[in-house]
Parts: structure tokens; C-alpha cells; sequence
């Protein structure tokens, strides 16, 4: 009895015994919910795993390039695409896991063949596949993880150079893994974050020299090397024969051009005319006019070239005219409400884009994430807590919508909502001038636009305010002015696009969190610096289960909405991609769309 009591007085004194359960190495790690595929899955669903390799495809964009670097921010925007790139693929440069396209956010084995984590999502060790190599043969090592996130810390870009502040220790686990133990800042998402993250060869690069720009061909890990670089005008990536990564499940049926080459044009013309001639391969159509009008020619009349329309299951994402909060006038929510209601989106619709369009109310439109037709429920409404006073009744209860006009560019009834809301702000109208009650100064600012297609609906923009006695000037500025300013933050509204998909997260700190507001590059593009969205931002990277991070997303979805940091415009439910026929893509089409690393040469079946 004695020793039963001196050993009870002894566990007191230290605490309660915690067992901590050994972690399990899984095949991969899903954001919320389980991963979709099994352990020994052969392939990804939305790939065509016999197709053979061979053949070439030609891509084209718009812009230039001076870099082979994409993780600084000198070449942030100026870097030759496909080295680290979401459309044509990460060609050079591989992360420890790859996302399936087929789920909201799913991590599969690449670089890392198995990682283990805790339910806690405390730490999270990557565990390297012993096959995967550098392009001259080295070993892909764990000093060359440690190596890549110190690197990117002191002279990256962000988000690169933030993946280190939230980690508290990064180590060194036996010869193949590596553990990174998180700090109290870290939240759900960002285990998976890490997992997106990029590895490079320490043994091929100079530390000092690292954050210039550089058109030297680097070497990855990828399946491509760079073959040739003709700057500002066309880059050739060449297959490597003895890529790694081959028969990896998440790299069956991918990568299957022996030659990818992107071509550079000064204007979306010149790309289109390109195409038409067959200089390039595929040509993603943005313009609802076009894609209506611009498409007969011969070799869509002869079958040569294929229009085709995909209908991802993703939602809207939202693009709009974005106030620069940061100046003053633009500091005032009644204002950005009533310049909102001025757009005439049925006006442009109609006269525009021939009705091809639909309105944006939501930045998670046709998702379960959006709030549209959905009341807040109590879940919700407890993450909101007093934030849920701000909002509109209408946007709380999912009744909100923007309203329809007559479609004549100056519907008397909206114009007159807008009057109210602007005097509601401190506008008048004076002498035919919306100005300001208290120091007469008018009500002016500028629109600065990046090409012709944005130039066309901010004149319309233009007009619809002109009856209210607004001035907007309309500045189109070329690619690297558009660029510099947008960085800088140095307008007064600009055309912005937000993508949005089924997992937010992270990305939600750099468009709208304090934290980002001034810092230049990031996407705060509105001058957003606000604890109530920070609040609602937190709640989704902190969501555990499904239901906490829809409501989680709802809640935020609703706040952006109500607070008008931008005029909502408009989204296409499809997308829309013309091929000359040699190009043969997969039937299946994921969640996210058309994937165009799946695709192939016909030639070389």
C-alpha cells in the first residue's frame, strides 16, 4: 500500500502519463475527409495510362521572359512558363507530393513516397522515395529538402519564403525522411503546404548568386531539362530518357511529349493567328465573342482543328473592378457599395459578349461553398460571433442578389439605389458633379487596364458612371507598367481575377489579410486590412471537419461579399479549348477541369 501511494503522489506530482501513438507512414494526405484513391491506386483516374510518349506539342502566351528562376521575386512575373507552372506542368523543378486534379486538395507520393503526421496535424516527416534523382544522376537527399526551404526562406519569393515561420523545428530523420515540427501558428492546410513545396539540387546551386535573374538552364528533378532559350521569345524543354519518376502512379499517363515548346507573342492577335496557321498546338479561349464568331476558318471547317467545352465541377472565382482601399476615398463601404450598383452587367452581357456570360454574386458561385441560397446556420453563425452584425440581413439569410437592370446602361431605379448609398457616404451631385458634401472636391479616380479586352468593359464602366457625374479615366499601360503598379499597389481600381476551388485556405492571408496589406507582391490588391476577415480567414485554416470548413467558407464568402472591395462582374460556366486534332486528349475530365500535362501526340501513337 505504501509503494501504491508513493507512487500515485509521485504521478500527480508530474502530470498524467500521455501516450503518444507512433505515427503510420501513409501513401497520402487529404485536406479534410480521406484521400480518394487506395495505397496501391496504378494511376490517376482523369489520365489515359496507355498513352505512348513521343511527339511534340507547341504552346503559346502572351508576354516575355527573362528568367529560368521562378522562386525569386525578380522573376516573379517574368519567368519562362512550364519550369514551375500550374497550366503546362512543373516540367524542370518537382515538390515532395503531387495534387490529384480529381479532388478538393489530396497530396500523392512524387519526391516524398510516404509521410506521416498526427491527428493533430503537429508535425508531418516526408519519407523520400530512394529512386528519385536529379537530372546528372545524384540522389534527391534530405540535405537537399533542408537545404531548398532555407534557401527560399532567406532569398525566395513569397510564399516560399514563408514556409519556414511556421515551422519550430526542421530536422533530419534517419538517412531518407525528414520531420518538420510546427509552431503555434500553423494551421491545418499548411502540412500541405510544405508537401507543394519545391526541392533543389544543393550540389548545382550558387547560394551567393541565387536571387539574380538567370537564363542558365537549371537542373531539376522533373521530367524535362531545358534544350533551348531564346529569350523573350521561345523556350524548348526536352524529355529526359532517364527521368526517375516514370512509373510513379501519380506520373502514369502524364508528361508524354518527347518536345514542349512555349512560344511568346507581343498580342493575343498575334497568338490567335498563330494558331490558326498551326505554329501552335492548343489555343484556351477566354472570349465569349470570339468563341462565337473568330472560329470559322479552314481547319475548323475541315475537322483539322476541335472545339471542345469542359464543365469543371469547381466553383465561380470572381473577377472584378478592385478598389484600392489604401486611398482613402475608396476607405468607405458605402461607396464601394453604390459605385457597385452602377455596373450594368446586362447591358455588356447583351452588347458585348452576346449573352454569354453569367453574373458573379459570390466568389464560391456553384459550389457548396458559396452562400448564395443558403441562410447561415447556427454553426455559422457561432464562428462569425459579433462579426454576423455587419452583414446585410439579405446576404445572412442567402437571399442577396445584385440587382437585374433594364439592360439600357442607366436603369433609373438601380441609379437611384446608388444615389442613396453615395450621399449615405458623403456624395452629392452639384452642376451635373457627384462631389464631396463636405470639401467639394469631385468624385473622380482612375481605371488602370492591362490589354484591350479589359480597356473595353472599363469604358463601358465609364459610361454607365458618367450619368451620376462620376469621372473614371481609363489607362491601359503595357505589360510591365501593368506589372511594377499592380506590385506597388499604385492605382486607384484595377481589373483583378481570384480564382477560387473546393479547398481555400492560405491564400485567403495574401488576398484579403492584414498581414498582407503592405506587402508589395502579394494579392491584397484591395488594401484589405480588417480583424473581423482575419477572424473569418483563421476559422477555415483551423477547420477540422467537412461541415466546419464549408460553414467556415460560407461565413467568409459573406463578409467579402458585404463589404464591396470590389465590383463583381462576371464568369463563364465552362471552359473553352481549341486543338489541332494531333493532339488527343483523355475522356475523363477531373474535378478541376481539362488537365493539359494528361494530352499527347496522336503522331506518336
Amino acid at each position: 500500500m505504501r509503494a501504491f501511494l508513493s507512487g500515485l503522489v509521485m504521478l500527480l506530482a508530474t502530470g498524467p502519463l500521455v501516450h503518444h501513438a507512433a505515427a503510420e507512414p501513409v501513401h497520402s494526405i487529404a485536406m479534410h475527409g480521406k484521400p480518394a484513391l487506395p495505397a496501391d491506386f496504378k494511376h490517376f483516374p482523369y489520365v489515359n495510362p496507355d498513352a505512348k510518349k513521343g511527339g511534340k506539342i507547341a504552346y503559346g502566351v502572351v508576354g516575355t521572359f527573362d528568367s529560368l528562376n521562378p522562386f525569386i521575386l525578380k522573376s516573379m512575373r517574368t519567368t519562362a512558363r512550364g519550369m514551375w507552372d500550374p497550366g503546362f506542368g512543373n516540367l524542370v523543378y518537382e515538390s515532395l507530393m503531387q495534387r490529384s486534379q480529381d479532388e478538393p486538395f489530396t497530396m500523392y507520393g512524387l519526391l516524398a513516397e510516404s509521410v506521416e503526421w498526427d491527428d493533430d496535424r503537429t508535425f508531418i516527416q516526408f519519407n523520400l522515395n530512394p529512386k528519385a534523382r536529379w537530372a546528372d544522376g545524384q540522389p534527391v537527399t534530405v540535405d537537399d529538402v533542408i537545404f531548398s526551404f532555407e534557401l527560399l526562406r532567406d532569398k525566395g519569393r513569397a510564399p516560399f519564403s514563408n514556409r519556414l515561420s511556421k515551422v519550430a523545428k526542421m530536422e533530419k530523420v534517419g538517412e531518407r525522411s525528414v520531420r518538420f515540427t510546427l509552431n503555434e501558428d500553423a494551421d491545418r492546410e499548411f502540412p500541405l503546404l510544405l508537401a507543394l513545396s519545391p526541392v533543389l539540387p544543393k550540389h548545382a546551386i550558387d547560394v551567393e548568386t541565387f536571387d539574380r535573374t538567370t537564363l542558365e538552364p537549371p537542373l531539376g528533378s522533373g521530367p524535362y531539362r531545358v534544350a533551348e532559350v531564346r529569350p523573350g521569345e521561345r523556350i524548348v524543354y526536352r524529355r529526359n530518357p532517364d527521368y526517375w519518376g516514370k512509373d510513379l502512379p501519380s506520373k502514369i499517363g502524364v508528361d508524354n511529349y518527347d518536345e514542349i515548346s512555349v512560344e511568346y507573342f507581343l498580342q493575343e492577335n498575334t497568338l490567335f493567328e498563330a494558331f490558326k496557321k498551326g505554329e501552335v498546338d492548343v489555343y484556351p479561349e477566354g472570349s465569349a465573342t470570339k468563341w462565337a464568331r473568330a472560329y470559322d476558318f479552314p481547319a475548323v471547317r475541315s475537322g483539322d482543328v476541335i472545339k471542345e467545352t469542359f464543365k469543371p465541377k469547381t466553383p465561380s472565382g470572381m473577377l472584378g473592378f478592385v478598389f484600392n482601399t489604401r486611398r482613402p476615398m475608396f476607405d468607405n463601404i458605402k461607396l464601394r457599395q453604390g459605385l457597385a450598383l452602377v455596373f450594368d452587367f446586362e447591358w455588356v452581357n447583351k452588347n458585348l459578349f452576346d449573352g454569354a456570360y453569367t453574373r458573379t454574386q459570390s466568389y464560391w458561385q456553384n459550389s457548396s461553398l458559396s452562400f448564395l441560397g443558403v441562410a447561415a446556420d447556427d454553426r455559422e453563425l457561432e464562428l462569425m460571433g459579433d462579426v454576423r452584425e455587419r452583414i446585410n440581413p439579405a446576404i445572412l439569410d442567402g437571399t442577396y442578389r445584385l440587382p437585374v437592370t433594364d439592360g439600357s446602361g442607366r436603369d433609373r431605379n438601380v441609379l437611384r439605389e446608388a444615389v442613396t448609398l453615395l450621399r449615405e457616404a458623403g456624395y452629392v451631385i452639384k452642376d451635373g458633379k457627384m462631389v464631396n458634401e463636405k470639401s467639394g472636391a469631385p468624385l473622380t479616380f482612375e481605371i488602370m487596364s492591362q490589354n484591350a479586352g479589359q480597356e473595353k468593359i472599363a469604358l463601358a464602366y465609364q459610361r454607365f458612371l458618367a450619368p451620376l457625374g462620376i469621372t473614371a479615366t481609363v489607362r491601359t499601360v503595357d505589360d510591365s507598367q501593368y506589372q511594377l503598379r499592380s506590385q506597388s499597389f499604385d492605382y486607384d481600381v484595377i481589373i483583378k481575377s481570384y480564382p477560387s476551388s473546393l479547398s481555400p485556405g492560405v491564400e485567403q492571408v495574401g488576398r484579403w489579410g492584414s498581414q498582407s496589406r503592405d506587402r508589395q507582391g502579394s494579392e491584397n490588391f484591395a488594401g484589405v486590412a480588417d480583424k473581423d476577415v482575419d477572424k473569418l480567414i483563421n476559422n477555415i485554416l483551423q477547420a477540422k471537419t467537412p461541415e466546419d470548413f464549408t460553414s467556415a467558407v460560407r461565413a467568409h464568402d459573406r463578409l467579402l461579399v458585404n463589404n464591396s472591395y470590389l465590383v463583381p462582374l462576371y464568369h463563364l460556366d465552362a471552359q473553352w479549348i481549341a486543338r489541332w486534332k494531333h493532339i488527343g486528349r483523355p475522356d475523363p475530365v477531373p474535378l478541376y477541369g481539362y488537365q493539359l500535362p494528361t494530352w499527347w501526340d496522336e503522331r506518336a501513337q
